[in-house]
């Protein structure tokens, strides 16, 4: 019973998002003898949720050769684009106005040595850029057995294993490594 109740909550859970249909279609293009319909619809909802995040995070993306790395050529030009946009528009509404000594978007004033995103804890990085919320909690299921040594240590002291299969509600944080080193899914 409790399978089948673990079952039921993760077919709901994934069909309520933009990822079934897309599985749906790779699944079928996947089996079928011949090339099945493109689905422009589809493929362009998934691209339009990618930008929508991508410019959601896109200075903390930018600051990082690290999560710039993570994103595609075309997403990489994307973000750019976005950033040569939103740096046009300020310029011409907002920056021409300033006073001089503040030159830049990033920076708060001409002093400025580097980039004032570079401090998280200034009130207007918290404000004008999203950081990602890696203290959210996530549904997840491990690919299999998971020790303490798998998962990131000091998060959670209550959580010392996780069972292969079973859904579990716990911080991104806590699943950060081992998601990376693809022994789990997020749901």
């Amino acid at each position: 019973m409790a399978l089948d109740s673990r079952t039921n909550s993760r077919s709901t859970l994934i069909s309520s998002t933009a990822v079934e249909p897309l599985k749906r279609a790779w699944r079928h293009e996947k089996s079928a003898p011949e090339i099945l319909q493109f689905k422009a619809s589809l493929v362009q909802r998934i691209e339009e949720h990618i930008e929508l995040v991508i410019e959601k995070y896109l200075f903390y993306i930018l600051k990082t050769d690290e999560y710039l790395n993570r994103l595609s050529k075309q997403e990489q030009m994307f973000a750019r684009r976005c950033t040569d946009d939103l740096g046009r528009h300020l310029d011409d509404t907002v920056m021409a106005k300033l006073p001089d000594n503040y030159p830049s978007m990033l920076k708060q004033s001409i002093t400025s040595e580097e980039d004032d995103m570079d401090v998280p804890t200034k009130n207007c990085y918290r404000e004008f850029v999203y950081l990602p919320r890696l203290d959210t909690f996530v549904i997840c299921e491990a690919k299999q057995y998971l020790c303490s040594l798998d998962l990131e240590p000091g998060y959670s002291m209550k959580i010392t294993e996780m069972e292969r299969d079973l859904l579990t509600f716990v911080c991104y944080k806590f699943i950060k490594k081992p998601l990376e080193n693809g022994k789990m899914d997020l749901m």
